[in-house]
């Protein structure tokens, strides 16, 4: 696999990562409850959940990109990434698994959207789900936050194209909710709490990636830091 197609997988798994985490996943949670309970029409939930999911992209992309830029603009950082970018991204990758681990706590603050607001989205139709869905994705906790930007960002840094990236990462954290409207659109509608069981999943695939972040960055410390390799 090139760099190009590995940083491509790893920007779409930190992105479903990202989606059943609990504050994401309560979130599609909240949005799949949304799409069943506001559509007439169950086959008109897909376009609802495909706008949710462009709404989340959109909001990724327009960061990633400003991020992005801002570091490659200032010449200093620029040439610090250049020269260092494999020493620094092997203790970011230990120091991301330690927080997936729960070794180490992060502490967020965000915002919320309120069941009043989801309301009166919820009566503006493919543009209320579109908005939901840019809402949503700037509501960062701990976990999502560690993964978009202690991880997205320097795997977009480290593999080019890097805007692509977060464009795939968030196809990922709405792919969940994608997938239910899909489903719903083709007639089951109580799937939402097939979502929810998805939280006992989320906490062993978070652990086994926090163990190879911290196997993978103690490569990238033994081999560009402590030139062991």
């Amino acid at each position: 696999m090139s760099e190009v197609w590995l940083g491509f997988a790893s920007a779409l798994w930190l992105g479903i990562l990202t989606s059943i985490s609990p504050c994401p996943l309560a979130t599609n949670v909240a949005a799949i409850s949304f799409l069943a309970k506001k559509i007439i029409h169950p086959r008109a939930v897909f376009f609802f959940g495909l706008a949710y999911t462009l709404g989340r992209i959109l909001v990724y992309v327009f960061l990633g990109a400003i991020i992005i830029s801002s570091l490659l603009s200032v010449p200093v950082l620029a040439n610090f990434l250049q020269n260092y970018m494999n020493k620094v991204f092997g203790l970011i990758l230990v120091f991301i698994g330690l927080v997936l681990l729960d070794v180490l706590k992060l502490r967020i603050p965000g915002f919320t959207v309120s069941s009043q607001q989801q309301n009166r989205l919820a009566g503006s139709g493919i543009i209320g789900a579109f908005v939901l869905g840019v809402f949503f994705a700037l509501v960062f906790c701990p976990v999502s936050a560690a993964l978009f930007f202690g991880s997205l960002i320097p795997i977009a840094l480290k593999y080019k194209p890097g805007t692509m990236h977060f464009c795939v990462y968030g196809v990922g954290t709405g792919l969940p909710v994608l997938l239910f409207a899909l489903a719903i659109a083709l007639g089951v509608t109580t799937l939402s709490r097939w979502l929810r069981r998805l939280s006992g999943i989320e906490y062993y695939m978070r652990k086994i990636t926090g163990a190879v972040f911290i196997i993978v960055g103690a490569y990238y410390i033994g081999r560009y830091i402590l030139k062991l390799f």
